[in-house]
């Protein structure tokens, strides 16, 4: 019971549910209800998508793995009583915990390859579980590197599904490039939404983080350009954040998508507000931490938002 424990801990199983809920979500809510009606059938099964999604889960599980493995001295100064390996899982296990999940997420890729012809699937997985070991290894340690690799990492949970509907792009019928584009559409705004999202607690991390990061070495952003500058560069990104979701409020009231703008006013854009308002009062690591948490809490809201769209295509 206490090695499941810690495994479940060491593969941040909530962080797991989020990318499984996030996918399963865009493929029933936005890209089945505007493809369904034109009897268009999806380039991703049902089946197909089970093991996309267990792909990405057991690649990102595995990612999580080999961070703990590379950080156990600087968690031992930030996150003290959270790391398991050495104390719970000797680290020749986690590494061997690591090699058979990303070798499995791999071949669930493979699979949904055979399935549907997507050649960029399992070539996306690879490129995946070796960006995660590389910035594990070096780059979180970087100045913006490895927070911009997480972001994107991040959206690609949601491109590599609205991609596989960009080949309609090429069909005849006026209603096939109709539905591609709009699929398209609200995959890139959910990326985009992703991508900064991720942006902004990845760098809320790093100055929750700064001490054990400096201990050893590390170039992140608040050692480098020093906290006032990076509670400015996260200050930008919200900004961003707030703007895009005001705009895209502002496009579909002409839809009177009511319930959504105001779902979108109270449990996103409120949220940013306050970590926006918190953000330039925090100064140690337990208001950085309550910050990246209120993050996390908006990207579920975020995630969730993507239910409305069951309703109102």
């Amino acid at each position: 019971m206490r090695l499941l424990k810690a495994f479940i801990k060491m593969v941040r199983l909530p962080n797991l549910i989020f990318i499984a809920l996030t996918q399963v979500l865009f493929y029933e809510c936005i890209i089945r209800p505007i493809l369904d009606p034109l009897t268009i059938t999806p380039a991703i099964g049902r089946i197909s998508l089970l093991f996309l999604v267990l792909s990405s889960v057991f690649i990102a599980a595995a990612g999580y793995i080999i961070n703990d493995y590379f950080d156990i001295n600087i968690d031992q100064v930030n996150k003290p009583r959270q790391n398991v390996i050495d104390s719970i899982v000797s680290r020749r296990w986690a590494m061997l915990w690591h090699m058979i999940i990303s070798g499995a997420g791999v071949l669930f890729s493979i699979y949904v390859f055979i399935r549907t012809s997507l050649w960029y699937i399992p070539l996306a997985s690879l490129g995946c579980v070796f960006l995660l070991f590389v910035y594990s290894l070096s780059l979180k340690q970087k100045l913006l590197i490895g927070n911009v690799l997480i972001s994107l990492l991040t959206a690609w949970v949601i491109m590599v599904l609205f991609l596989s509907e960009a080949r309609l792009s090429a069909a005849i019928s006026p209603q096939q490039l109709n539905a591609s584009h709009k699929i398209i559409r609200l995959g890139l705004l959910y990326s985009a939404f992703a991508f900064i999202i991720s942006l902004i607690r990845e760098a809320i991390k790093d100055m929750e983080d700064i001490e054990g990061d400096r201990r050893y070495g590390c170039q992140t952003m608040p050692i480098r350009w020093g906290m006032n500058a990076s509670k400015v560069y996260v200050a930008l990104w919200l900004v961003v954040l707030i703007i895009l979701v005001i705009v895209t409020q502002a496009y579909v009231s002409q839809f009177r998508w009511w319930w959504p703008n105001l779902y979108s006013t109270v449990l996103i854009i409120f949220p940013l507000g306050y970590i926006f308002y918190q953000l330039f009062k925090a100064s140690g690591p337990r208001q950085f931490h309550q910050l990246s948490s209120v993050t996390k809490l908006v990207m579920l809201t975020g995630i969730l938002s993507i239910i409305f769209f069951r309703f109102y295509l």
